[in-house]
């Protein structure tokens, strides 16, 4: 019988089926080699606004599908549901974080459009599997991630700043790691920067926006991939009405293999 202790090698359809059954932990490491999506559903009236904006800034929000209206599947995992196969779910209401729930289907609208945005968690398997340690996994925890001061290209009613996620990765190892990214653009690509935090107005690492701090090791640099959570900053910026996204790090796993996003 699968345990914790192997959430790397179990199945997405088993993941999904554990995430149904009420069990919430972040999804780094689980089902390594499979494409792990963010998740915003927003209503009929504010879906193409929501296109666009992801159109307009690529990094941080690459579409890999769009549900059509009310409907809660997707062609990533199909016999899959985007309301309740997801670890844990956040609520919006104009704008404001309204509470997290582990089932949405009681919350999904009948013109709910749902938008599934590549995660960086993909490329995590390439990274690994080149040696480049990934130090939240080795320690157990979700991974960093912060709101920077870099404005994203507003589309109709929304704005906001955009949202990067950080992994401390050894100095000899910051060129593979971006080698290996670059190839993956559809689960955010390349970092948008590496070093120092500050030129991202980013004060103290230690205090992430979302997920969890991270200790670096001697030797570490700080490199930052643009991240799904960008259109959670956009919500609280823009104050759509209502939304249900995925709580950052508690991804959708999908049936989709991470090479299927691999360019070279």
């Amino acid at each position: 019988m699968t345990t914790f202790d192997e959430p790397a090698t179990m199945t997405p359809g088993e993941v999904r089926a554990l995430f149904r059954a009420g069990t919430a932990r972040p999804t780094t490491g689980w089902a390594n080699g499979f494409t792990q999506t963010n998740l915003i559903a927003v209503p009929e009236d504010w879906a193409y606004d929501v296109l666009l904006f992801c159109q307009r800034n690529p990094r941080p929000c690459p579409v890999l599908d769009v549900s059509d209206p009310g409907d809660p599947s997707t062609r990533l995992a199909p016999g899959a549901d985007l309301r309740t196969d997801l670890p844990r779910y956040r609520v919006w209401q104009n704008g404001a974080l309204s509470g997290e729930v582990s089932d949405a289907s009681g919350l999904w609208r009948s013109d709910m459009v749902a938008f599934s945005i590549g995660c960086s968690f993909t490329f995590e398997s390439a990274l690994a599997a080149e040696g480049i340690p990934l130090r939240h996994v080795d320690q157990g925890r979700n991974v960093a991630m912060y709101v920077t001061n870099r404005e994203c290209v507003p589309a109709g009613r929304l704005y906001g700043p955009m949202v990067v996620s950080m992994r401390q990765i050894p100095e000899d190892r910051v060129d593979d790691a971006v080698r290996i990214t670059r190839a993956m653009p559809s689960v955010h690509g390349a970092p948008v920067h590496v070093g120092d935090p500050g030129a991202l107005g980013i004060a103290d690492l230690g205090e992430p926006d979302f997920g969890d701090p991270v200790d670096a090791r001697p030797g570490d640099v700080p490199v930052f991939w643009a991240c799904g959570v960008t259109p959670q900053a956009a919500l609280m910026a823009s104050r759509p009405p209502f939304a249900i996204t995925h709580a950052p790090g508690y991804m959708f796993v999908t049936d989709k293999l991470d090479s299927e996003f691999r360019v070279a």
